[in-house]
């Protein structure tokens, strides 16, 4: 709760006056919550059959991004407690979706990989999501995609804005 805590920025929702519902974006807002709500319904669906959430979800999908990534790189990125990231991992890692090996350099660095059966579930997991994606952009004007990307980094921290740029996320903009 508290790695949220931080990213909210007091001064932004201390700038809007009581019961000035006109400055806030609303609309948007909203938006959001039905977009996330159906970008991860079906994956949500396919998860529960293997007993997942979406924490598995996320770990499977920057294990899959960037094969070989240590753990502490993952910690780092989803802002959550080594207890929360051991007891999804052991679940990925008992059922054969991840397997973890040690680092070369520095025997005490932990890297992750995607199994065979890992990066199958990851593509299946993400088929649906990108086709939604990929419907949505292109019911736009040419040229659209690097606007929304760029409009997607803008939402971001900007003190996470070079982890986009190391997991390739920022490409074309």
């Amino acid at each position: 709760m508290a790695a949220h805590q931080k990213n909210v920025n007091k001064a932004d929702i201390n700038s809007v006056p009581p019961g000035d519902d006109a400055a806030l974006p609303l609309d948007i807002m909203g938006l959001f919550f039905f977009a996330y709500r159906d970008f991860t319904g079906d994956a949500d669906a396919l998860l529960e059959r293997q007993d997942f959430g979406r924490a598995h979800h996320r770990v499977l999908y920057f294990v899959n991004l960037r094969p070989g990534m240590p753990v502490a790189d993952l910690l780092d990125i989803l802002k959550i407690t080594k207890q929360s990231l051991a007891r999804v991992l052991r679940q990925l890692i008992d059922n054969g979706y991840i397997e973890q090996k040690t680092g070369h350099a520095d025997r005490r660095q932990r890297l992750l990989h995607a199994t065979d059966k890992g990066r199958q579930f990851f593509r299946t997991l993400s088929v649906t999501q990108a086709s939604r994606i990929e419907a949505a952009i292109a019911s736009l004007p040419p040229g659209s995609r690097k606007i929304v990307t760029q409009f997607m980094v803008g939402m971001v921290d900007p003190a996470d804005r070079s982890t986009l740029d190391r997991l390739n996320l920022t490409k074309g903009i």
